[in-house]
């Protein structure tokens, strides 16, 4: 990924924090029929490497587990982005030498990714990821795996397959208009504000007060 030095983003918590609040990323693995990627919820563990652990799980009937096991991946993880008008920048009209671009933040995780084929470490990993997204939906009684049969709950574990993935590299890219001027930041982040997109807003404003 090119990373001018201005976009550049290495904190590992601050990754890890863009990879928790966006956990729906792109696994992409490259085997027998070529590159592929595939769109999974990962679950990050921190604190299992330097750069943390994910983990996930697929259908048993997705080649991918296959194809990707013991080989090097690439998961891509995405938060908000947004198309950025020359027209919002106060300094346009002095000398009209802005083009449109696109704010966004990524973060790729690098790692060898290993597969997890036993009943426990799914039933553990599937409770979290339910419990973890179920709080996210803020409903009154969230689902719980108790709330269905034990026998379908059976029926469904074995019909996928776990993966892990050890970070081995970590990097970002947070590209939020930090080569701008403070006034055509502002500009931008109100033209965002006015189209509703508030998350790519506030991350651009935080670059000039990280507070």
């Amino acid at each position: 990924m090119y990373r001018p030095a201005h976009f550049e983003e290495n904190r590992t918590e601050v990754l890890h924090a863009l990879m928790q609040a966006h956990p729906l990323a792109q696994l992409v693995t490259h085997g027998t029929d070529g590159l592929d990627a595939n769109p999974l919820p990962f679950e990050l563990d921190s604190t299992a490497s330097p750069h943390g652990t994910l983990r996930a799980h697929v259908a048993r009937t997705n080649p991918v587990w296959q194809h990707a096991a013991d080989t090097e991946v690439l998961v891509i993880f995405q938060a908000a982005g947004g198309y950025i008008s020359p027209n919002w920048y106060p300094s346009k009209p002095e000398h009209h030498r802005h083009v449109p671009t696109w704010n966004y933040q990524v973060a790729h995780a690098h790692g060898v990714l290993r597969v997890r084929d036993d009943e426990r470490f799914l039933r553990g990993l599937v409770g979290r990821l339910t419990r973890e997204h179920e709080q996210r939906s803020q409903q009154e009684r969230p689902w719980r795996m108790s709330d269905s049969a034990p026998d379908f709950i059976d029926g469904m574990l074995k019909a996928i397959v776990g993966i892990e993935i050890e970070i081995t590299r970590l990097v970002g890219k947070f590209k939020l208009g930090q080569n701008r001027e403070a006034r055509d930041l502002e500009g931008a982040a109100a033209g965002l504000d006015a189209l509703g997109q508030h998350d790519i807003a506030r991350a651009m404003r935080a670059t000039r007060d990280p507070s």
